[in-house]
């Protein structure tokens, strides 16, 4: 069964036969009607709230302002779920809420908001809160020529604007709760709760849609993937996430209105995708773009990842692992770091451009890489905010790989104390379990990360045994050729110009790693960081001169004055 969805997911798609359109009912009035449904009704678990949620909502009410908790945090407590990040909307602008908070910081252009922070350091914790938006007719705005790049002196000082497409630039006019639903996505997601009278505020049979598993956008689908295009992406996402059914009359633009995609900026979509991956359900969001036909050319990364059975041998066994161990990690409540993910999506692409490239120029091993990892970057994913911190992550997980080979004392214990180890090791396993390479080498590696110092220096000496024992079984030919091919310490030389045949990138990966040191002008040793290899060399002192009992200074090879040169 499994094996089945997998093939069926990474399989080209076949061109589908024409279906009949479903008969759409018209949508309900906009701004919808106000009911409160009570907690004998939503049954909403008080002690899955967060206190600092409810300590935000209780501060602007105790001000005299309306303020409820809303939005997907409401989406999930009617589930059952505890959310992972909480949301506040009121009437209060965003200056009279910064004015409520100590740590409050009012964020945004596009759509203006206040971040009210709580704690310090990595335990700290960031309550959205967001001003009720009015519902503006098409009619009241003009709309601004190009995007926001391209007519930055249009939109200064307005407080809406969309571009020639209908897509929202500014969304910062104040109006009533009633508006602020209407203006929101999906009826899910436009529910408003109290936690003082334990009351829902339900616009749009939000309620109802959820009890019955629906995906329903509030007005006109059109126009409201029109403001918004990442809203189609989103749709997929909360469905895959879910498990709800895209209503009909939600469904039927999306795959005409994708191309909208492409005015939005790079930074968004890439976002998006990143948190569509990130759901816990990354192989079925996957099946869901390919059911609604928006597969191909939604993001150049996805491409990666559908095509990944047609471009390399072992790629698509090594993606969906990937993906199943990210949706585990979710499942578990472990972080998932982005620059993992896109380090197993890019890893053969990678592969392929290094080998490219040392192939083609004899460029040395660091160069080659950076030059392969900035190709595979602007294909798969170009201009983004944050590229530059992914790509070093990535590197660095990558540049792990060939000294995971050196399984000598001083060298694993460095390596074993590098911040990104984990992240190296976590690659490795997934390589092991691909195929790539003997599973038994993650295994060993796990077993020292582990292990005291003790175990490690038998750990290490445990398979120094079993080399030799290996070389002995595969005869005196294969130890001697095994001798020969073992790196030897050697001087530093400067970079000839007569220099051999470029090493492969897809060999580096499985060479010992003080080998790969002699072939490049930079070379990166066992027990270095890629950073510290880039430092300059300490300065050596001279030093002095030995003497005798005279003070006499003795050149070594002579003999002291005084001294017999035979005793």
């Amino acid at each position: 069964m499994i094996k089945k969805f997998i093939s069926t997911l990474f399989r080209r798609s076949k061109a589908a036969a024409p279906v009949p359109a479903p008969e759409l009912a018209p949508p309900e009035s906009v701004t919808g009607r106000r009911v409160e449904v009570p907690f004998e009704k939503h049954r909403i678990d008080p002690a899955l709230i967060d206190e600092r949620a409810t300590r935000v909502v209780s501060t602007l009410q105790e001000a005299g302002f309306e303020a409820y908790i809303v939005g997907g945090a409401v989406r999930d407590l009617l589930l059952g779920h505890r959310p992972k990040d909480f949301d506040v909307a009121t009437n209060a602008t965003p200056a009279q809420v910064k004015a409520l908070f100590r740590r409050a910081f009012i964020i945004g252009r596009r759509f203006q908001l206040v971040h009210v922070v709580f704690g310090r350091g990595r335990e700290h914790e960031v309550i959205e809160v967001s001003t009720f938006r009015a519902l503006m007719e098409p009619a009241e705005v003009a709309p601004v020529r190009g995007n926001e790049r391209t007519s930055k002196a249009e939109l200064v000082g307005k407080s809406h604007a969309v571009d020639a497409s209908g897509r929202v630039l500014r969304d910062n006019v104040w109006g009533p709760q009633d508006e602020d639903a209407a203006r929101r996505d999906f009826t899910i997601n436009a529910l408003y709760y109290d936690p003082a009278r334990q009351v829902v505020i339900d616009y749009h049979h939000g309620i109802e849609d959820a009890a019955k598993r629906v995906l329903r956008m509030i007005g006109d689908p059109s126009a409201r993937f029109r403001e918004d295009p990442v809203r189609i992406i989103r749709v997929v996402r909360f469905a895959a996430k879910l498990g709800f059914e895209i209503e009909p009359h939600t469904r039927a633009p999306m795959r005409k209105m994708a191309d909208l995609l492409a005015n939005v900026p790079a930074s968004r979509v890439f976002d998006e995708m990143i948190k569509l991956l990130q759901t816990g359900h990354a192989l079925a969001s996957l099946e869901e773009l390919r059911k609604q036909g928006l597969h191909r050319g939604l993001f150049p990364i996805l491409d990666a990842v559908l095509d990944a059975a047609h471009q390399h041998n072992g790629r698509e066994k090594f993606i969906q692992l990937a993906l199943n161990d990210t949706d585990r990690r979710v499942a578990e409540g472990k972080p998932v770091a982005p620059s993992f993910m896109l380090a197993c999506m890019l890893w053969h692409d990678v592969l392929h451009r290094w080998d490219e490239i040392r192939a083609a120029t004899g460029a040395p091993l660091m160069p080659a890489l950076q030059e392969a990892v900035d190709a595979v970057f602007d294909a798969r994913i170009g201009d983004i905010s944050g590229r530059g911190k992914l790509g070093l992550d990535m590197r660095e997980m990558w540049l792990m790989q060939p000294r995971f080979e050196r399984r000598q004392f001083a060298a694993a214990v460095t390596l074993v104390e590098q911040p990104r180890f984990r992240a190296g090791f976590d690659f490795l396993r997934l390589r092991g379990q691909a195929g790539e390479i003997d599973p038994e080498l993650s295994q060993w590696w796990e077993a020292f990360s582990l292990a005291d110092d003790d175990e490690r220096r038998e750990l290490v000496e445990q398979y120094r045994r079993d080399e030799q024992a290996r070389r002995a079984a595969a005869g005196p030919e294969a130890a001697a050729s095994s001798e020969a091919a073992a790196p030897k310490r050697r001087r530093r030389r400067k970079p000839s110009g007569g220099a051999g045949a470029p090493v492969s990138a897809s060999t580096l990966v499985i060479a010992d790693a003080s080998a790969l040191g002699d072939q490049a002008e930079a070379p990166i040793g066992p027990d270095v960081s890629i950073d510290s290899a880039l430092k300059p060399r300490p300065i050596r002192r001279r030093r002095r001169p030995a003497k005798d009992d005279a003070g006499v200074a003795v050149v070594v090879g002579e003999t002291p004055p005084g001294s017999s040169s035979g005793s």
